[in-house]
C-alpha cells in the first residue's frame, strides 16, 4: 500500500478557517463547525494511503497541471490537491455548489 505525505496549503488553511469560522459564528452552530472540521481530517488521514489513485480534476487545465480531487465523506465539501512526489499538497478546499473549478483556476494564476 503506497503511503503519502499531506500537507495542507496556506491558501487551503485560510479558506478552512473561514468555513469553520462562518459554521460556527454566523450560523452559530458549533457542533456542525466540528463535524466538518472532523470530515476535514478524516479525509486528509484518508488521502495519505489513496492519494495517487483518485481521479484528476475535469477541467482541463487544472488536469494539465496535476490537479486530483476528493470529496469529504460526510459534508458538501471537496479538496484539490496534486502530488509532488510522495507528497499531496491541498491547495483548495470549496463547497460542491461553488463554481471551484474557475476559483480555483483564478487563484493559482
Amino acid at each position: 500500500m503506497d503511503s503519502y505525505d499531506v500537507i495542507l496549503s496556506e491558501p487551503a488553511k485560510i479558506q478552512l478557517n473561514s468555513y469553520i469560522n462562518y459554521i460556527q459564528y454566523t450560523l452559530f452552530n458549533n457542533q456542525a463547525a466540528d463535524a466538518v472540521l472532523v470530515d476535514v481530517l478524516e479525509t486528509i488521514h484518508a488521502l495519505k494511503s489513496t492519494a495517487g489513485s483518485l481521479r484528476f480534476c475535469d477541467d482541463p487545465d487544472l488536469k494539465s497541471r496535476g490537479y486530483r480531487k476528493i470529496s469529504l465523506s460526510s459534508h458538501d465539501y471537496m479538496m484539490l490537491y496534486k502530488l509532488e512526489g510522495r507528497t499531496a499538497c491541498i491547495d483548495g478546499i470549496y463547497h460542491q455548489m461553488q463554481d471551484y473549478e474557475n476559483l480555483f483556476r483564478n487563484s493559482i494564476q
